[in-house]
């Protein structure tokens, strides 16, 4: 998690990748902490140990399920190619954080972790949510899905008629768990609700 709007979509996201059984290696920068603070009613903890706890509490995981890391913690996984996950997920990603990761800035382990999913051709999933995007912002994008990331902005859709906040979240964690390969039943794909009422 980086400091975009968007606090709700990341949230939700680890909420259906524990439900899902995925193991999950959460990194979240301080202004994501902030974003967290100021969108919702939760309150993080901000060392490293004492946020896995509450997560895993608070999502009912099992224990190891949901790990975190430090935005220094070289040692993590994350920070090599030989421990790398298959996929990341940046959500939201601030436009700082989508700078940072087309130019290889590595300065903190989410950055890092990003380009080892780059270098190791592992999926990575950037989900910004700013508006109105700059050229900057574009460039940085092309940059990135002309490096294989997928760019997938928080932009729900509406016709599914989404009745709450709740469905339009759901359709873009949607988005997400279906490029990741994971089942998800968040949100219908196109063309199945017309035949499921052909049933």
């Amino acid at each position: 998690m980086t400091g975009a709007s968007g606090a709700q979509y990341a949230l939700r996201l680890l909420e259906c990748l524990v439900k899902a059984e995925v193991e999950v290696f959460f990194m979240i920068s301080q202004a994501a902490q902030l974003v967290v603070a100021t969108e919702t009613n939760l309150t993080l903890p901000p060392k490293p140990q004492a946020l896995e706890i509450f997560l895993t509490q608070h999502y009912g995981a099992r224990p190891g399920q949901i790990r975190v890391f430090g935005k220094q913690d070289w040692m993590a996984p994350v920070a090599s190619g030989s421990g790398a996950p298959s996929a990341m997920v940046v959500c939201p990603c601030s436009t700082g954080s989508l700078s940072a990761i087309a130019t290889g800035a590595s300065n903190n382990l989410i950055e890092r972790a990003a380009d080892v999913a780059l270098k190791e051709r592992r999926k990575l999933i950037l989900v910004p949510r700013e508006a109105p995007y700059s050229t900057v912002h574009l460039e940085n994008m092309l940059k990135l899905s002309q490096m294989g990331a997928v760019i997938l902005p928080a932009s729900p859709g509406f016709y599914h008629q989404p009745a709450s906040v709740e469905d339009l979240i759901d359709f873009v964690v949607a988005r997400i768990l279906n490029q990741l390969d994971i089942p998800q039943e968040l949100l219908a794909r196109w063309g199945e609700e017309r035949e499921q009422r052909a049933d």
